[in-house]
């Protein structure tokens, strides 16, 4: 099927379904209000209980909403680079600078500074391209796995573990912690394991996830949807091998995404992901978020900080 053909199946299957409940844009905290040319500001920030700052996923969601904003309807994001210059607070918007870096026939990019007290927390630089079609094209296989249906999904898994005898305390009250975030991702791991750390495992996993509610027939939201999502667990994945009961301070450096093919970020996608460097207190980790069709959707790479703490409270 062809690229346009594609995009117009995805948009006749978006009008003939029947619109959610919930708006995902709104709940998920990626909606901005404009207050000047090029400037947008946050309405509401997501700062985790278990986390220092604010939720890296929702910067780069907002950065990409801001530069989107600021692009012909024709054009859709295809990549973008983030650096994460230090951490964000809930108690004060963000103000998001879009610079208009260049507009051409097929491609255009935009430069995008977050500001929060008078500091920068993220730049992204991105880019949007018309669509266009070409008769080579090639890509990997999506992973065999058991579909999403016949999974938990988090929320289902903390309150199984929370009711064991033998978790530790403090694990105890980061899970109530999770349980209290609204985080409108719904996430079903293929294997719960992963994410309990019990034991090491390699730093390989997989997971179904979908936004929960309604975003509309604007490709580009997707994709900001997307990049609000492929923040979770991802940088997590490089603590797998380490031995039980070791404490990290963790945090994220860069994050970059390609967008290969459409899709809808409130459908199930497949989410691989793995770590296959750690060391000299930075990890990287890969991942792609595979249409359940077997189409790839989009890979992500993520750097950051992991560096063993002593004596953590967490």
């Amino acid at each position: 099927m062809s690229r346009k053909l594609e995009l117009l199946a995805l948009d006749s299957r978006m009008e003939d379904s029947e619109p959610d409940l919930d708006d995902f844009l709104k709940k998920s905290f990626l909606n901005l209000d404009k207050i000047d040319e090029n400037i947008y500001r946050s309405t509401y920030l997501l700062h985790p209980k278990y986390t220092k700052s604010v939720f890296g996923g929702q910067l780069i969601g907002q950065a990409l909403v801001a530069a989107a904003k600021t692009v012909p309807e024709s054009q859709f994001a295809h990549s973008l680079h983030c650096y994460f210059l230090q951490g964000g607070s809930g108690d004060r918007p963000v103000v998001y600078y879009v610079d208009r870096t260049r507009d051409g026939k097929t491609y255009c990019s935009r430069t995008v500074k977050a500001i929060q007290r008078g500091k920068a927390v993220l730049t992204m630089q991105t880019s949007f391209k018309k669509e266009e079609t070409d008769p080579y094209q090639h890509q990997f296989k999506m992973p065999k796995t058991v579909g999403p249906d016949n999974l938990l999904n988090t929320m289902d898994l903390a309150k199984i573990a929370l009711e064991s005898r033998n978790l530790p305390e403090k694990r105890k009250t980061m899970l109530g912690m999770f349980l209290d975030e609204p985080m409108n991702v719904e996430v079903r791991p293929i294997n719960p394991m992963h994410l309990a750390r019990v034991k090491p495992h390699a730093p390989h996993r997989k997971v179904w996830m979908r936004a929960c509610g309604h975003i509309g027939d604007d490709i580009n939201m997707h994709k900001c949807a997307a990049a609000y999502m492929s923040d979770l667990m991802l940088l997590d994945v490089a603590l797998m091998p380490a031995e039980t009961g070791t404490s990290f301070s963790i945090t994220s450096l860069d994050h970059s995404m390609w967008f290969h093919n459409p899709f809808h970020a409130n459908e199930w996608m497949l989410y691989e992901m793995e770590s296959p460097h750690c060391g000299s207190g930075r990890s990287l980790s890969l991942g792609r978020l595979w249409r359940s069709d077997g189409v790839l959707a989009m890979s992500i790479s993520q750097e950051g900080v992991i560096r063993t703490v002593v004596d953590s409270k967490l």
